[in-house]
């Protein structure tokens, strides 16, 4: 009986060992992936997939927040954040090369300019209406002279035109620039994924998110082309993170809200 707890417990040592390895830095990923020897983490505020302040202690969390921390822990290199307006900016910086990380909606669109891995999570998109309106289902949306916001630059901007040919799709600044929008009555909804969405509800007493979706967005870890030799390192940590947990402690204290399982 002894003998048998002893080799419980070497078993369990070796898969700490093991699991601990595979998302150690082996080689050169650490110079591959933050060449400027810290990890520069691309945010905007006002998203839990990027960055929201709790507001019980006032510190900043969201995915690209929390998860690249953790990289950078794992790196053993210090952080940098580098904060921007919007995702359509971050990205720009991406492929610049001025700015080693951040987590953004994995489109094909996208992919032609930074380098993505697999899946984090999935994301329901969806509309947000304000008190009062009359708006009741999505299908209510689609109709002349409706006015919908989306963020300037964003994959909503590129996508709705299409699924609404007959509303009109107005670009806002960023999402503070939104609620503001809606204030002034120059918006009759706005689009983008739920968990931005639950946030700016939050400021806007009254409103709320119409039934179903119009879409999901498939949100995964972004990082500059030209450093794909650091993918595999990038793929082992996104899969140790969503099955040891770190993933879903992140979106609890982002307050994520509207995510649906990695697709």
């Amino acid at each position: 009986m002894k003998l048998d707890r002893i080799g419980l417990r070497l078993a369990a040592a070796i898969t700490i060992v093991v699991s601990a390895s595979s998302v150690a830095p082996a080689g050169n990923e650490r110079e591959i992936l933050a060449p400027a020897g810290k990890l520069r983490i691309g945010v905007y505020p006002g998203s839990p997939t990027s960055m929201v302040r709790e507001a019980s202690t006032g510190e900043m969390h969201g995915l690209s927040v929390d998860l690249g921390k953790e990289l950078a822990k794992r790196l053993d290199i210090p952080v940098e954040m580098i904060q921007f307006q919007r995702i359509a900016e971050v990205l720009e910086a991406i492929k610049a090369g001025g700015v080693d990380f951040t987590v953004s909606n994995a489109t094909p669109a996208r992919a032609q300019d930074v380098a993505f891995s697999q899946t984090l999570l999935s994301i329901e998109l969806g509309f947000l209406v304000p008190a009062a309106s009359t708006i009741a289902t999505i299908a209510d949306v689609d109709k002349p002279g409706l006015r919908v916001g989306v963020t300037q630059g964003s994959t909503s901007e590129r996508t709705l035109p299409k699924l609404l040919p007959h509303a009109t799709v107005v670009p806002a600044q960023n999402l503070k620039a939104a609620i503001e929008m809606f204030g002034r009555r120059e918006l009759d909804a706005f689009a983008t994924n739920k968990a931005v969405l639950f946030e700016m509800s939050d400021q806007m007493p009254g409103a709320r998110m119409l039934d179903g979706r119009w879409g999901l967005e498939h949100i995964a870890v972004a990082i500059p082309k030209g450093r794909e030799d650091g993918l595999e390192y990038l793929r082992r940590f996104v899969s140790d993170v969503q099955s040891s947990g770190l993933l879903a402690q992140a979106v609890e204290r982002a307050g994520l809200r509207g995510s649906a399982k990695a697709e």
